[in-house]
């Protein structure tokens, strides 16, 4: 049997460390690699690509010292093989990122369908392998967790070298006019006549280095991956349909009204899958914890807890398209002055985290993630009003939903707060689903309402809005 302990390490303390190392290591390499335009040399962005390796083992080795010497290493007896771990987490992260460059690429043609089955596939066998280890040797502790997310790592990174193996050269990749030729043409390369870097996206990536490494030691911690999916995908697009340092009049205007439009609805969508998260979240945080873990959970401050981090995930979600198109838009010269920015949000943050938790403990740290995202998601909106301003769309509107379905958040969240006071949580499992009837009858009257007002948004979605956009920015 697995202790409470041990999976405490594997889900926070060896999950951050890869995370972690990953993220510093390739997450500036992708955002200059995605802005390039059609006219780019491949070759160049490849070897790139290829830095990521060595800085992740750099990352990895550094961090593992940090988690090894600087940290209180656990009890061995509760949790055996603790330093075996941290060095497996680590490569785990080396291994990753051997396949940045197949990622990147396959980011850059749209080939969503690849980044799908290689990322299910590589979940199911890590769960897989998991479930198998845990049955049958439990007493093996962390090296189960360590064995799994190495051949986690791996059939992702497998995945895409054994596509792009049967792609490249192919009468498909032909009659695309792929620009990668052959698997050779994906390794580390020196070209005659041509420079082996390009160093405006040298420039450009240490640029976002820079922020990148600020928005994960000083400000964004273990929630800013929430919403990366949406992000990543919507990067891409927007980096595709307009170019990157060129004001509004100087795009292609039937790119801005479709760049415009995506961008208005997409920051709907996220803010209503927030309001919802925020607003039933908020009645239910209680009833979820006291199902999850009885009273030990439940009657302490975990509600609390719980129902803040609900309204937090409202801000992540509207941060994360906000920064995403604005990233997207930046010149280096732009990213950098951010820099500045993101240097005070964080001394900003520290001195909030500081006296909001000495006035309301864990709350008061969730409060102060609250507030840095809000100033964050200001300087976005700043930007996306200044970047539209000479032009007739006004995509920002996309933050005003119908008041009658504000209205309906409200009334539901009345109900549902009154209904949990009244229904939950010690009176007994009749009183439970009570409360849970009540809660779903006002989701779904809040749904309707939704489906009933924004009737764009909802042909948005049903159209697969993704993949039709992406079709008009290539």
């Amino acid at each position: 049997r697995l202790s409470r302990e041990l999976l405490g390490v594997v889900g926070v303390r060896l999950t951050l460390l890869y995370s972690t190392a990953v993220f510093l290591a390739r997450e500036a390499f992708r955002r200059a690699c995605l802005s390039g335009g059609a006219e780019r040399s491949w070759a160049a962005t490849i070897n790139l690509l290829w830095l990521t390796v060595p800085l992740g083992v750099f990352w990895s080795v550094s961090l593992g010292f940090v988690w090894l010497h600087f940290l209180e290493v656990p009890d061995p007896s509760v949790v055996p093989h603790y330093r075996a771990a941290v060095v497996a987490f680590g490569l785990s992260a080396v291994v990753e990122l051997l396949g940045e460059p197949f990622w990147v690429l396959a980011q850059a043609h749209l080939f969503v369908r690849l980044k799908v089955i290689a990322e299910s596939l590589s979940v199911v066998t890590k769960c897989i392998l998991t479930v198998i280890l845990v049955i049958l040797y439990p007493q093996w502790g962390l090296y189960i967790f360590s064995l799994a997310q190495l051949l986690y790592t791996s059939v992702l990174v497998l995945c895409y070298v054994v596509y792009f193996a049967k792609f490249l050269g192919s009468p498909e990749a032909t009659k695309k006019s792929f620009p990668v030729p052959t698997m050779k043409a994906l390794l580390p390369n020196l070209m005659e006549d041509k420079t082996f870097l390009n160093w405006k996206e040298v420039r450009l990536t240490w640029s976002f280095f820079k922020q990148s490494f600020l928005k994960q030691i000083l400000t964004e911690g273990e929630a800013g991956f929430l919403f990366l999916p949406i992000e990543e995908s919507f990067y891409v697009f927007f980096t595709q349909v307009l170019e990157r340092g060129k004001n509004v009049k100087d795009q292609k205007q039937d790119d801005v009204a479709v760049a415009a439009n995506v961008l208005e609805l997409l920051l709907k969508l996220v803010l209503l899958i927030g309001l919802t998260i925020a607003v039933f979240g908020y009645a239910f945080s209680q009833l979820a914890l006291d199902i999850y873990g009885g009273s030990t959970l439940s009657s302490g401050t975990g509600p609390d807890l719980l129902r803040c981090y609900s309204l937090y995930v409202l801000f992540l979600a509207v941060n994360g398209v906000t920064e995403c198109f604005t990233f997207a838009l930046m010149c280096k010269e732009e990213v950098d002055r951010y820099n500045f920015v993101m240097l005070a949000l964080s001394f900003t943050f520290l001195c909030s985290s500081y006296f909001l938790t000495r006035w309301h403990g864990s709350v008061g740290f969730i409060l102060a993630n609250c507030l840095n995202m809000g100033i964050r998601i200001a300087h976005s909106i700043h930007y996306i009003y200044g970047y539209f301003k000479e032009s007739s769309y006004r995509p920002l509107t996309g933050l005003f939903p119908s008041p009658f379905l504000i209205l309906a958040y409200v009334v539901s969240g009345g109900i549902t707060v009154c209904s949990e006071a009244f229904f939950c949580c010690d009176k007994g499992w009749t009183a439970r689903l009570i409360h849970i009837s009540i809660g779903a009858l006002c989701f779904a009257a809040t749904t309707i309402t939704m489906f009933c007002t924004e009737t764009k948004l909802v042909h948005f979605v049903r159209s697969q809005f993704l993949s039709q956009y992406m079709k008009k920015g290539t």
